[in-house]
C-alpha cells in the first residue's frame, strides 16, 4: 500500500453530484504550487475538468500563493494539465458526451511524493435528491446518538 496524504476533499461535489465512476489522475504543477499544496492551501470548490484536444485540463482549482517564492510565484487559478493515459481520456470523453455528465475533482492527495487528483464522472442531483440525502444523514446521526445513549 502506497503512503498517501490527503490534502483536500470536495464535500460540496459529493453533495451536489451523483458520482458514477472515479478516476485517479496525476497533475502537472510548478515548484511553488506543490509547496503550497503540501501546506494544504488548496480549494477544490467550483472546479471541473474539461477535455481540450487530446488533453484533460482542470479549471477553477485555486492553489494559494506560496509566500517564500516571491517573484517566481504561480497564478492561483490557472488551468492545470491532468495526466491520464490516452485510452482513459478517450473513454472519459465518450462518457462526458452523454447528456448531463461532467468531470469534477473529488479529492486531492499526495501519493508516493506525487500529487494526485481523484476525479468523479458525475451527474447533477435534483433538489429532491439533495433533500433526501439530508434526511438520510439526519436519520443516521439520530441512530448513532441513540446507540451511544443505550451503551
Amino acid at each position: 500500500m502506497a503512503p498517501t496524504k490527503q490534502i483536500s476533499v470536495n464535500r460540496q461535489a459529493l453533495f451536489n453530484y451523483e458520482i458514477l465512476e472515479r478516476y485517479e489522475a496525476g497533475i502537472e504543477l510548478t515548484g511553488s504550487e506543490i509547496k503550497s499544496v503540501r501546506a494544504g492551501r488548496i480549494d477544490l470548490r467550483g472546479s471541473h475538468a474539461r477535455i481540450t484536444g487530446n488533453e484533460l485540463w482542470l479549471h477553477g482549482l485555486h492553489i494559494a500563493l506560496y509566500d517564500p517564492a516571491s517573484r517566481q510565484n504561480h497564478e492561483p487559478k490557472r488551468p492545470r494539465k491532468l495526466l491520464l493515459h490516452r485510452s482513459e481520456i478517450t473513454e472519459v470523453a465518450g462518457k462526458i458526451a452523454q447528456k448531463g455528465l461532467t468531470l469534477v475533482p473529488l479529492r486531492f492527495y499526495v501519493k508516493n511524493h506525487w500529487a494526485k487528483v481523484e476525479l468523479g464522472l458525475a451527474r447533477g442531483k435534483r433538489k429532491y435528491d439533495k433533500r433526501r440525502a439530508i434526511i438520510e444523514r439526519d436519520r443516521e446521526r439520530e441512530a448513532r446518538r441513540a446507540l451511544r445513549q443505550v451503551v
